[in-house]
C-alpha cells in the first residue's frame, strides 16, 4: 500500500508500517493453526476469537504487543486514553490487520458508547475499552431487518424508575459472547425513528433477557455467532438508557455508518490485497501445459481486474474517511463504501479462488474464509439494495 499517495502524516505512516510488520511476523505464522480450527466465528470480539483457538501464552503475547505499542487504543478518543488518530489513519492501519485471517486484539469500542454519562462511564465504557467487558448491538428483528425504524416491534414502557422491555431480536452477532447488549426498543410508537426509539444497555445476566442457544447455524463457520434474543418483562433501570430517551435510532445509525459501513472498506481492502498477492505468486509458480499461469492472458486479465477493484476501493474508502474527519454527514457515502467493498471484495476473492483452482478451496488457505465474510457483507449490516436506496435518496433529494 502506497500510504504516501493519501498524504498520511509521517507518524501515521510509521504506525501503518508497524501494523504491517506485526501481521507478517506475529499473525500470519498463526494462520495454519487458526484457519482449520472449528471454534472461531464471525462477528465476535478479536480477543474472544483468539482465546477460542490459542492458548493463553499466545493470546497474552499478542495483547502485550497491542498494549505496548499503543495499538490497543487505536480507535479510542484521547479523552479516554486513546491515540486520537483520525478516521483516515484508522482506516489505513486497519487495512493492514485485515490482510490476515488471524485477528489482532485491540479496543474495538462501538462509537456510540462514548455517549455514556455519569456512572455509565465506569460501569460500561471503561471496562469495554480495557477489554474487561464485551458488547454487541441488537437492532434487527424477525420482521424488521431492512426497515427497523418502521417495523420494529420490541417495546419499552416506563414503570417507575425502570423501563420494561418486551420483544424479540434476531441475527444478533456475538450475543452469547457479550456481557452487555445495546438494545433498541420503541418508546413512542407514533414517532418511531423520529424520536420514538431508545437505546438501552442491558446486562447479559438480566433475568428478563434470554439468548437462544446454540444459535443460528450459518455458512460463516461451524461455531454459530448469530442469535435470537428474547425480552420478557425485562426490567432495565432508567440510568441504563444510552443518550436521550427517543434518540436511540439516531445512535444506531451513527454506529452503523462507521462500524458497519465505512469500516467495511479496510475490512475488504486487506483481504483483497492478500488475495491479489497470493494470486500473483501462484500464477508465477504454477505451470500448466508447459507454461506458468502468469503467461496466460486469461489469468493476466483476472489479475488486472482484481487490481483495479482494489485501487478504486482504496481511493473511495480513504476519501470518505477523510470527509468523515472533516465533519461531513457521510451516511450515504458510507453506504457506497459498504456496497462496493463487499461486492468488489467478494468478486476479487472469487477470482483468486478460481486462479488457484482446487487449491483455492483448501481450508489451509484463507480464501474461502475471506469469501464467506465478504459475501455475507452483502446482506449483513444492510443489504446491497438498502445501500442503493439510501444513496438514491440522497441523490434525488439533492
Amino acid at each position: 500500500m502506497d500510504s504516501g499517495s493519501f498524504q498520511l502524516p509521517a507518524d501515521v505512516v510509521e504506525i501503518v508500517d508497524l501494523a504491517k510488520r506485526i501481521v507478517q511476523k506475529e499473525l500470519m505464522p498463526l494462520e495454519p493453526e487458526f484457519l482449520p480450527h472449528p471454534g472461531h466465528a464471525f462477528g465476535i470480539k478479536e480477543t474472544t476469537n483468539l482465546r477460542t483457538v490459542f492458548g493463553s501464552d499466545v493470546v497474552e503475547h499478542l495483547m502485550k504487543i497491542s498494549r505496548d505499542t499503543g495499538l490497543w487504543y487505536l480507535m479510542v478518543p484521547e479523552q479516554y486514553g486513546g491515540t486520537g488518530l483520525s478516521m483516515l489513519a484508522q482506516v489505513a492501519i486497519l487495512e493492514q490487520f485485515n490482510y490476515t485471517a488471524v485477528p489482532f486484539p485491540f479496543a474495538n469500542v462501538a462509537n456510540i458508547l462514548y455517549q455514556c454519562e455519569g456512572d455509565q462511564v465506569d460501569r460500561f465504557l471503561k471496562p469495554i475499552i480495557e477489554g474487561e467487558m464485551t458488547t454487541c448491538f441488537a437492532q434487527t428483528e424477525p420482521n424488521a431487518g431492512s426497515d427497523p425504524g418502521g417495523m420494529m416491534q420490541t417495546r419499552a414502557v416506563k414503570d417507575g424508575g425502570d423501563w420494561v422491555l418486551n420483544g424479540t431480536k434476531m441475527w444478533i452477532s456475538g450475543a452469547a459472547e457479550s456481557d452487555m447488549i445495546m438494545v433498541q426498543a420503541v418508546t413512542d410508537p407514533e414517532k418511531r425513528q423520529r424520536g420514538g426509539i431508545t437505546m438501552f444497555l442491558v446486562m447479559r445476566d438480566n433475568p428478563g433477557m434470554h439468548i437462544e442457544e446454540p444459535g443460528i447455524k450459518t455458512w460463516l463457520g461451524p461455531h454459530a455467532s448469530q442469535y435470537i434474543v428474547n425480552f420478557q418483562d425485562c426490567r432495565v433501570p432508567a440510568r441504563d438508557v444510552l443518550g436521550e430517551v427517543g434518540n436511540g435510532f439516531r445512535l444506531g445509525q451513527r454506529w452503523l455508518t462507521i462500524h458497519d459501513r465505512l469500516l467495511r472498506g479496510p475490512f475488504a481492502l486487506g483481504k483483497m490485497q492478500r488475495s491479489l498477492d497470493m494470486s500473483i505468486e501462484w500464477a508465477k509458480q504454477r505451470v500448466t501445459f508447459g507454461k506458468p499461469l502468469a503467461e496466460r492472458q486469461a489469468i493476466q486479465w483476472q489479475l488486472v481486474d482484481m487490481y483495479i477493484d482494489l485501487e478504486a476501493l482504496r481511493a473511495l474508502t480513504y476519501q470518505m474517511a477523510a470527509r468523515a474527519d472533516a465533519g461531513e454527514d457521510i451516511r450515504a457515502e458510507a453506504g457506497m463504501v459498504k456496497l462496493t467493498s463487499m461486492v468488489w471484495g467478494a468478486r476479487t476473492v472469487d477470482k483468486a479462488i478460481q486462479i488457484h483452482g482446487a487449491m483455492g478451496e483448501a481450508l489451509e488457505l484463507p480464501l474461502t474464509l475471506f469469501y464467506r465474510y465478504l459475501r455475507h457483507g452483502q446482506i449483513g449490516g444492510g443489504a446491497n439494495e438498502i445501500q442503493r436506496m439510501q444513496i438514491a435518496r440522497k441523490l434525488l433529494r439533492g
